[in-house]
């Protein structure tokens, strides 16, 4: 471990033991990436204020919590020491947890470096039946012609092979942008509830997980306030009724 890494270790740790000391009396939560037991941090993002969102000690949030519980159900159920996974966008989180796992762990990304690929997920420069395993979490609704990525997804898996896609689910249906939205990290679309339709039309098998899915001690669910829009940042963004919200986890399997 380089000195950066040691440095920023003991910088979460103090971040960690600040937080535990003055929120002694909040509710208690697991975190299932870590290990980490103690009150979840609340978050101030530009759509608003989300409650006890974020694990203090790993900075893992609802969707990685959920996507992690998932992800060790699927693993414990087959060998993945002799598979090849690709991991697009690969969030640090996970990158380990992976790696331990599969046989072979590549990644990949449009821009980002340090991937083994840079490539457009739109026309992906690889062969067929190449990989048994893809993991993309919340990289469809920043593709213009996600139809195309998800085809190309779909190609390059082998025969039996699985692909878990999240996105986030922000609307009742889905809404398409006429341009990226700078204020939602360039979004061209606003993914609702019938967007795993998409899925259906390339896989054979799609199941849906949910914040419902594990125990509440992971503290699965996303506490955000969504009824004061569309707004001025948020022009497009439909409102949702109520400040509690389900994630989701979709495998599609081949």
């Amino acid at each position: 471990m380089t000195l950066k890494h040691h440095a920023r270790a003991l910088e979460n740790k103090l971040t960690t033991l600040i937080f535990r000391l003055r929120t002694t009396r909040a509710e208690s939560f697991e975190c299932p990436v870590c290990g980490y037991r103690g009150p979840f941090m609340d978050v101030h993002l530009s759509t608003g204020l989300r409650r006890r969102a974020k694990c203090p000690n790993c900075g893992a949030t609802e969707r990685h919590r959920l996507q992690c519980l998932v992800l060790k159900d699927i693993l414990r159920e087959m060998d993945a020491s002799g598979l090849r996974m690709l991991h697009f966008a690969p969030e640090p989180l996970f990158r380990e947890f992976f790696k331990q796992r599969f046989g072979k762990y590549e990644t990949a990304d449009l821009s980002m470096r340090g991937v083994d690929y840079n490539v457009d997920l739109q026309q992906l420069p690889l062969d067929d039946e190449t990989f048994d395993f893809v993991f993309a979490s919340h990289v469809l609704e920043h593709i213009p012609d996600d139809e195309r990525a998800i085809s190309e997804i779909r190609r390059i898996l082998r025969p039996k092979g699985m692909a878990v896609l999240p996105v986030p689910i922000i609307a009742e249906e889905t809404i398409e942008y006429p341009e990226p939205n700078p204020r939602e990290s360039y979004h061209v679309r606003a993914p609702g509830r019938d967007y795993f339709k998409r899925y259906e039309r390339h896989f054979s098998n799609v199941e849906i997980f949910t914040s419902e899915s594990h125990p509440e001690k992971y503290q699965l669910f996303v506490y955000e306030d969504r009824t004061n829009l569309p707004n001025k940042e948020f022009p497009l963004r439909p409102s949702m009724q109520g400040e509690k919200h389900l994630d989701f986890v979709p495998v599609c399997r081949v």
